[in-house]
């Protein structure tokens, strides 16, 4: 693998995120296989479930046995989803050591997806900061729909900007990430939005992005953040993914695309790419589909026919 001296860190979240719109839903054992095949990959930070209620996302109503089935591995994190106060009581009981907490960008999602407004939703972090701390758990905070909601349109980079100033204010996660919940990003508005807030981070958190490829354009707007500086990139195996919130959010980038233009940019990133393609054949026979990973299907670089 080449380097340029820039590396970036992959968060693998096809457990996740991955899967919690699927219409087929793996079994708990089939998901610990998962978990265990994006390792064999050589991921070290995996989102493997999230703490929410069953009734909103059926298929993580298994977080806290999953996560029993799930032995520590030297190296690699398990982290896990959480909306509000209650999933962070459930993730301690469960023996997590990192979250990842979810600010909204606009009022109308903020209270479909949350229950509260943006408002109510910092407070909810202010307090899931302050406990986590507390507690020796390395939180990290997303805000969503930070490039376009399904149900206000448009969201001003100004916007984003002044929704990431009072969270961080509330409480500095460990990483801050921008999320393009419904896919409607171009490497401008990621150039813009991190260019933004790159400044309010403090010594010590982390940018992260987090990409969905539903208009084709996932892979290039993790090249721009990185260029921006970002070094943490959310993928899932296969491109498998969406919101069950935001109509219409189809597909995270994928891990093996991602991995390949990262690679084919000089970008160390520390995944495995014949591992990724084991991983990805495995997903789609148990979704029973073709995945939207396009290297999944055509293969890494080809190599020049020996004559």
């Amino acid at each position: 693998m080449t380097s340029t001296g820039n590396a970036v860190r992959i968060v693998e979240v096809a457990p996740r995120d991955g899967l919690q719109n699927e219409s087929v839903q793996l079994t708990t054992e089939q998901k610990a296989t998962l978990v265990r095949l994006a390792i064999e990959a050589g991921a070290t930070n995996i989102e493997v479930t999230s703490f929410v209620h069953p009734k909103a996302v059926p298929a993580m109503a298994d977080a806290e046995v999953l996560l029993e089935m799930l032995a520590p591995v030297d190296g690699v994190t398990f982290s896990a989803l959480i909306l509000n106060e209650r999933g962070l009581d459930r993730a301690l009981a469960a023996g997590v050591r990192e979250v990842n907490m979810v600010v909204h960008c606009t009022e109308t999602f903020s209270q479909r997806n949350q229950g509260t407004d943006i408002a109510g939703g910092i407070e909810m972090w202010r307090n899931v900061a302050t406990t986590a701390a507390a507690e020796g758990v390395r939180a990290n905070l997303t805000l969503a729909v930070s490039f376009g909601c399904p149900f206000e349109g448009e969201v001003a980079a100004e916007t984003v900007r002044e929704v990431a100033a009072r969270a961080v204010q509330a409480g500095a996660p460990a990483e801050l990430s921008l999320a393009d919940t419904i896919g409607v990003a171009v490497p401008r508005d990621v150039t813009t939005r991190f260019g933004l807030v790159a400044d309010l981070v403090e010594t010590g958190t982390a940018l992260r992005a987090h990409f969905h490829n539903t208009r084709n354009a996932g892979v290039a707007n993790a090249l721009a953040a990185v260029d921006a500086g970002v070094g943490i990139l959310d993928a899932s195996l296969g491109g498998i993914g969406g919101c069950p919130f935001a109509p219409g959010a189809t597909g995270n980038v994928a891990t093996e695309d991602l991995a390949y233009a990262l690679e084919r940019s000089g970008i160390a990133h520390a995944l495995d790419a014949d591992a990724l393609r084991t991983g990805g054949l495995w997903l789609s026979q148990q979704l029973g589909r073709q995945l939207p990973a396009m290297v999944l299907a055509a293969g890494g670089f080809p190599q020049p026919a020996v004559p």
